[in-house]
């Protein structure tokens, strides 16, 4: 079993009740995995971990007190934003990649991925958002500037499902001379499945939800992870009394 990492909000403190989530934070492969016939290079890509989300993720929580639960075995293992019915739960091949230690995989490998990192990473979500009662969630991700050959122009992507209370927020007072453009939906939305967390842990208990995603040339250094999740930290503070005004979602 391959537990979280979970780093608990400072209690002594003010806080917002806010849960950060980074999914895929790391590109650690276990030794009971092994590479998946992947060369160090593919490893280390962005095919199996969002460069640079963990420590933006990390620079959110500070500046919001927030509790931030994150993935600590690549997403080629397991992606812990999909569902244990997704294809790409365990994928095949990503991008350019192949991945090799997934092409053959049979049902019973399949559920001990489930078991062994998908099964915790939910319950210890899941456990600490009842704890909360009731809160905020925000998903932090990267993506690549240049995808099937085609450069892509988005910065920062603000993804929802059908709650898009907070999205709606942040997106209405997003700031003009703000240092990066935000679009909605982008470069991915709920069609490509990228909102699982979204809707099994937001959405389900009612609480207002976001993902963000940005491009990760943008944050490259831990400087500009930092920048990055201080300015996100400040935008989700700034929108959050504006959830108070009632569903906008069936």
């Amino acid at each position: 079993m391959f537990l979280p990492l979970i780093e608990a909000r400072d209690e002594t403190r003010p806080s917002a009740n806010v849960v950060v989530v980074c999914e895929h934070a790391s590109n650690h492969f276990p030794e009971a995995f092994g590479t998946l016939g992947l060369g160090e290079d593919a490893r280390r890509a962005h095919v199996a971990w969002d460069p640079g989300a963990l420590g933006v993720a990390r620079a959110m929580a500070a500046e919001l007190n927030a509790d931030l639960v994150a993935g600590s075995v690549s997403r080629l293992i397991y992606d812990c934003n999909r569902p244990p019915e997704a294809p790409s739960a365990c994928p095949d091949r990503s991008e350019r990649f192949e991945i090799p230690g997934n092409c053959t995989l049979s049902e019973t490998d399949k559920a001990a991925r489930v078991a062994a990192v998908y099964t915790p990473f939910r319950k210890a979500l899941a456990t600490l958002m009842q704890a909360r009662g009731q809160g905020v969630l925000v998903t932090v991700h990267s993506f690549t500037p240049v995808y099937q050959g085609a450069p892509r122009d988005c910065e920062i992507g603000i993804l929802h499902d059908r709650d898009s209370r907070l999205a709606d927020a942040l997106l209405s007072e997003w700031p003009g001379d703000a240092p990066w453009h935000a679009s909605r939906n982008e470069p991915y939305g709920p069609g490509d499945g990228v909102t699982h967390t979204l809707v099994e842990h937001g959405i389900a208990r009612g609480w207002p939800n976001v993902m963000l995603e940005i491009r990760n040339d943008l944050i490259a250094s831990e400087a500009t992870q930092s920048q990055a999740g201080r300015f996100l930290a400040r935008r989700i503070a700034l929108a959050m009394p504006a959830l108070n005004g009632g569903d906008r979602y069936a």
